[in-house]
């Protein structure tokens, strides 16, 4: 009985640690009079909860606030230099490794091609080690300071066996890779950092829900628009996942029954109408020329400047037109499952190849949508572009061991197989503006 009340009142107070962090961090700067009624916390409770965490280093002062006829209050904040985070996205071409601070402000970043390579574990594998120690030479960060290291990738994830994350990526020839042992290995990083692996389309979307699109709602959609298509889902202010985690496979919904070949060997998929690569392939088909050696995002470049010329003396190519105009129908008409699937407030469209395409296909694909919908879910929804720019999955995959911190009340758990989504209360604030889309690069495939 007496180690069941000594777990009892731990308990109690990481949950109370874990109010205090997750308020200031969201919606801070705050001071200790409003945190009271912020978290439901006594005003004893918070300044025990607020001693404990500016004694071990999560806390510092920001500032001062007049107060009604009293003294100027002290406001807190989570401190930035508290750790540091890692986060890694697995994309199509390359393998991005950015270095943040506790407040998401980057530090350093390394971007290792894949190249001719492509989806090889061992050469990922490598890239990953590799740009872990950069980032940290770089940023002059020892390994001690880490929170964790989060790593979006393709496909599904498989957390129920001896070796951790294992990762079924059918589109990339992943069958039961064991990623997070694989990690363990290549990586010199100290037993006690964790590795958070977690699909690319869920990372975006957390990074849109914590700091971008999804401020504030509790049910919505995410969808990363790359070489391929996947959907982050999140009801009632959680995203959907287990011990096996995926994006829904959103990307591998049938909408031509024997339709085109898509990449996981199916048929009629909306990845083999809507994926950039099957969208480039679909033009070639139809006559559209692409130069030779051109990258995808270079090909998607040249099919908008086909179909909208910058030159106003030029014609529109009307086949790279009808391309695009497909490809939005079959992009709404996905969409339009999801929100008769799940009602969302809002759909956001991410990834490299949805906000490089967005500006010009996303009237049409709201019309689309509204028209392959229910009316009354279509009616609550708005469909619009992520914030966060095409490089948001490094930031999502950061926001994974961030979140685990939070849950532990700001104490580093020991390693597990196992790293749970744990996804905050809505009202966030975004700490990440001045994250657009311009000069970044892309971001993860959807898989």
């Amino acid at each position: 009985m007496a180690e069941q009340n000594r777990r009892t009142v731990r308990d109690l107070r990481r949950a109370n640690r874990s109010a205090v962090l997750q308020r200031l961090y969201f919606e801070g700067p705050m001071s200790r009079q409003a945190l009271g009624p912020a978290t439901g916390l006594s005003s004893g409770s918070v300044s025990n909860v607020v001693a404990e965490l500016t004694e071990d280093g999560l806390l510092e002062e920001a500032g001062l606030v007049e107060s009604d006829g009293g003294r100027p209050r002290t406001l807190l904040r989570v401190a930035p230099t508290s750790g540091c985070l890692i986060g890694v996205d697995v994309g199509e071409t390359r393998v991005r490794i950015e270095l943040f601070d506790a407040a998401l402000t980057e530090i350093a970043r390394a971007e290792l091609p894949l190249t001719h390579q492509g989806y090889d574990v061992e050469v990922i594998v490598r890239h990953i080690a590799d740009g872990i120690a950069t980032v940290l030479r770089q940023g002059r960060v020892t390994p001690d300071r880490l929170i964790g290291v989060g790593v979006g990738v393709p496909g599904i994830l498989d957390r129920g066996g001896p070796d951790g994350a294992v990762v079924h990526g059918q589109t990339i020839g992943w069958h039961a890779v064991p990623l997070e042992a694989l990690l363990r290995e290549a990586v010199e990083l100290p037993a006690s950092i964790r590795f958070f692996i977690n699909n690319g389309a869920k990372a975006l979307g957390q990074a849109e829900m914590w700091f971008g699109g999804g401020r504030g709602a509790r049910d919505a959609v995410i969808v990363l628009f790359g070489s391929g298509v996947g959907a982050c889902i999140v009801t009632d202010g959680a995203i959907h996942g287990g011990a096996r985690d995926s994006a829904g496979e959103w990307g591998h919904l049938t909408v031509s029954v024997r339709g085109r070949r898509c990449r996981c060997g199916a048929l009629g998929c909306l990845e083999a109408y809507t994926g950039a690569e099957a969208l480039l392939q679909r033009w070639q088909e139809a006559g559209g020329r692409l130069p030779a050696g051109t990258d995808e995002e270079s090909g998607v470049t040249a099919l908008i400047a086909a179909a909208h010329p910058p030159d106003a003396g030029t014609a529109p190519d009307p086949v790279a037109v009808a391309i695009l105009d497909e490809t939005a129908e079959y992009l709404g008409a996905g969409i339009s499952d999801l929100i008769n699937l799940f009602s969302p407030e809002r759909v956001l469209i991410g990834g490299w190849a949805g906000l490089q395409l967005g500006p010009h296909l996303l009237p049409a694909v709201r019309s689309y949508a509204t028209r392959y919908s229910l009316a009354h879910p279509a009616g609550r929804v708005t469909i619009d572009l992520g914030m966060l720019g095409p490089d948001a999955v490094t930031v999502g995959a950061a926001t994974l061991p961030l979140a685990d911190f939070f849950a532990g009340g700001g104490r580093r758990a020991a390693p597990a197989r196992e790293a749970p989504d744990r996804t905050p209360p809505a009202g966030w604030r975004t700490v990440l503006e001045g994250r657009t889309p311009q000069g970044h690069t892309r971001g993860a495939a959807a898989g």
